[in-house]
């Protein structure tokens, strides 16, 4: 299970953090960091995280919304945790809807299908109970994650990959904004599919048995780190199937039942 250590030195997150800044640089994977952070030090994978993300704002990025990952039971077990994890979302990570991604813009990418809720309100003061966040979201949209890691082959362990900003890549929204109001996130189905192949299926339930529960773990995560979600911000709330690698030449395409397509291409 994913833990809390003693502190791990201030040199090893700096080391950690300089091997991912640099394959992200170069866009050459490097080893695992977890020699440096350990496997499961909750404290010290944020950190590197934190450092990571405050060098890209510092360099004119902005933050416009988070990821979560690590909602399937599954992926869970495989990792050794019992939690989810988050990264952010910056303004250069965005693909616009059947546009087409750069190749190595995304260092050895995979895609997921998710449900991307778009706030309306802050989740910043007060209760945050299933009801306060569920009624904070202003619509949601069918959506594309765009995975990749900074570390060669995806040898990963939960600091490994929480350190490298939760393995983000990029991210692509669906033209169709639904109000929850209009739209169960529980009972949507998914189908994404490469060059017309289905390759991954699965329902909402998948996603901690209710997308709006990964928004309200991220919620009070978010607030407890001082950071709280803002009206506006997007959050990709988990998968909803398996994440499937991706080669150039390949068009991949979700459905999302109530929610419809997005698409996107890889050159």
């Amino acid at each position: 299970m994913a833990q809390t250590h003693p502190a791990v030195p201030a040199d090893s997150v700096a080391a950690a953090a300089a091997r991912l800044r640099e394959a992200a640089a170069t866009g050459v994977p490097t080893v695992p960091v977890r020699d440096l952070i350990g496997r499961d030090d909750v404290e010290a994978a944020y950190a590197v995280q934190t450092r990571l993300a405050a060098e890209r704002i510092e360099a004119g990025a902005a933050v416009v919304g988070r990821k979560i990952g690590l909602t399937s039971a599954a992926v869970q077990r495989q990792l050794g945790v019992d939690q989810p994890d988050f990264g952010f979302l910056f303004d250069d990570m965005e693909y616009a809807d059947g546009s087409v991604v750069p190749a190595g813009a995304v260092l050895q990418p995979r895609v997921e299908a998710e449900i991307a809720f778009v706030l309306g309100a802050d989740l910043a003061e007060g209760p945050l109970d299933h009801d306060r966040v569920r009624g904070a979201v202003d619509h949601a949209v069918a959506a594309l994650e765009i995975c990749g890691s900074r570390v060669a082959g995806w040898d990963i362990s939960f600091g490994d990959t929480v350190a490298d900003n939760a393995s983000a890549g990029g991210y692509v929204l669906g033209s169709r904004r639904v109000p929850l109001t209009d739209f169960d996130p529980v009972a949507a189905e998914m189908t994404l599919t490469i060059d017309g192949e289905t390759v991954s299926t699965g329902t909402g339930a998948a996603c901690l048995g209710d997308p709006v529960n990964a928004l309200v773990w991220l919620a009070r995560r978010a607030r407890d780190l001082g950071s709280p979600l803002r009206a506006g911000q997007v959050v990709l709330s988990g998968a909803l199937g398996p994440m499937r690698p991706v080669a150039p030449g390949d068009a991949v395409r979700a459905t999302v039942t109530g929610l419809g397509t997005v698409s996107v291409t890889f050159s």
